[in-house]
């Protein structure tokens, strides 16, 4: 058995504790060897300076720190996952390779890739469950369909957890002892990679009792800031959603705990149903005449539409990687069914830059915003962007924090009147869809 080993493939699972495929790893019967790959078929897509990319070897050198504190390290590489498992399995006598599973269509074609590469070595591929309590068709209708409305996959989600009782956390810390002795793996810069420091940083997320207790009263306003921030850290896995989900249990917060059964609900979408991606849930939707005006989508991406609650959440967004939640609704509304710009170009905005970007949730909120997605709000709802900043921003807090120059004679006219626009939308959608 001497120099035989299994991989851990770290991917979207970026800690050492309750992370299921690590922690089957180290109790399995050779030295576990942790590696992360820099994907260049992910990374030839981002801009130089991405935050989540920096966000990411951040981490990971914490990781590289904590376990060379137990006598080894994690080794990272760059390039094509099939390129390092060939370069792998040349230099070390791999017995396994272990890694949690991804819902993606990447990530899966991925996966059936190095899985045939493995096979050709007789290496073992295993993969587990981690960044969900439930995924693929664990929730599904009593005849086995998918559900596409959320209220009841909620509902039986509860039910199933209620029945299950509490998931079990994954304790690392006593099987460190069964990594492999070598604390100088291989390393690499933000240089090696291509890439430069971003400006941009993540925030710790804040699951404090308090932040928990006040969720349901605050998270509407974007002023007060009240989010968890939780986003990012569940998209790169540096928090376990069993100890979020144990959390909001403890707090006893309904809409904390369903706003995490949300994300769920929108991951088994795209395991269903991976073409939404590209093409809308909804076929008729997919017939709508798009204006796709490119002047007035670098307007809406500049923040410079003249409504103060949209431009203001996309001013932040460009500064900051963040937009709130409330505003999203909103700005992607706009684009939408204001501006007639098809909702992809939206979606692929939003994944250039946004810190949280999660392609179910981004895919499937902007398909509720256009009205084609799954339990999709109705085309003919349209929110009135000046209204809303009496409903979430009336004093103005907000509007003010990320436009300066609110006000005066600085900021821009409304590129279009708002009733003009919601005719334009009611008459184009329903003679596409109907």
């Amino acid at each position: 058995m001497a120099g035989k080993v299994t991989i851990f493939w770290f991917r979207r699972d970026l800690r050492i504790d309750d992370n299921v495929g690590l922690y089957k790893a180290l109790h399995g019967k050779y030295p576990v060897l942790p590696i992360f790959i820099f994907d260049t078929n992910i990374l030839s897509e981002l801009p130089e300076d991405d935050a989540r990319v920096t966000f990411i070897y951040d981490t990971l050198q914490k990781i590289r720190t904590e376990l060379q504190e137990h006598g080894s390290s994690l080794a990272l590489y760059h390039g094509t996952p099939t390129a390092i498992f060939e370069r792998l399995a040349s230099e070390f006598d791999v017995q396994n390779v272990v890694t949690n599973h991804d819902y993606e269509p990447y990530a899966k074609h991925r996966e059936a890739e190095i899985s045939e590469v493995l096979k050709k070595k007789n290496i073992g591929f295993y993969t587990f469950k981690d960044q969900v309590i439930y995924e693929k068709d664990e929730i599904v209708k009593d005849d086995g369909t998918p559900y596409v409305v959320y209220t009841p996959y909620m509902k039986k989600w509860k039910a199933k957890f209620k029945q299950e009782g509490t998931p079990k956390i994954y304790y690392t810390s006593q099987v460190l002892d069964n990594l492999i002795e070598h604390s100088r793996l291989p390393n690499l810069t933000l240089a090696d990679i291509n890439f430069k420091r971003s400006t941009i940083t993540v925030p710790e997320f804040d699951v404090t009792p308090t932040t928990i207790q006040e969720y349901q009263e605050k998270r509407n306003f974007p002023f007060k800031d009240a989010t968890s921030r939780l986003g990012p850290h569940l998209r790169f896995g540096t928090v376990s959603i069993r100890k979020m989900i144990k959390k909001a249990l403890a707090e006893k917060n309904e809409t904390f705990w369903q706003e995490l059964i949300w994300r769920e609900f929108f991951m088994q979408i795209l395991w269903h149903f991976p073409a939404t991606v590209a093409n809308a849930f909804r076929k008729k939707y997919d017939r709508i005449p798009w204006r796709n005006n490119k002047k007035e989508f670098e307007m809406w991406k500049e923040g410079k539409t003249g409504y103060p609650l949209v431009d203001a959440g996309m001013r932040q967004l460009n500064a900051t990687g963040y937009m709130h939640n409330r505003v999203r609704m909103l700005v992607a509304s706009f684009l939408c069914k204001h501006l007639l710009i098809d909702w992809r170009w939206g979606e692929a905005y939003f994944a250039e830059k946004l810190l949280d970007y999660e392609l179910s949730s981004n895919v499937g909120n902007w398909q509720w915003a256009a009205g084609s997605g799954v339990d999709a709000a109705p085309y003919f709802r349209i929110f009135n962007p000046t209204t809303q900043i009496e409903k979430f921003d009336k004093n103005r807090k907000y509007i003010k924090q990320w436009i300066p120059e609110y006000g005066s004679d600085a900021y821009p006219d409304e590129m279009v009147a708002h009733k003009a626009a919601r005719e334009r939308a009611l008459n184009t959608y329903k003679k596409a869809i109907n």
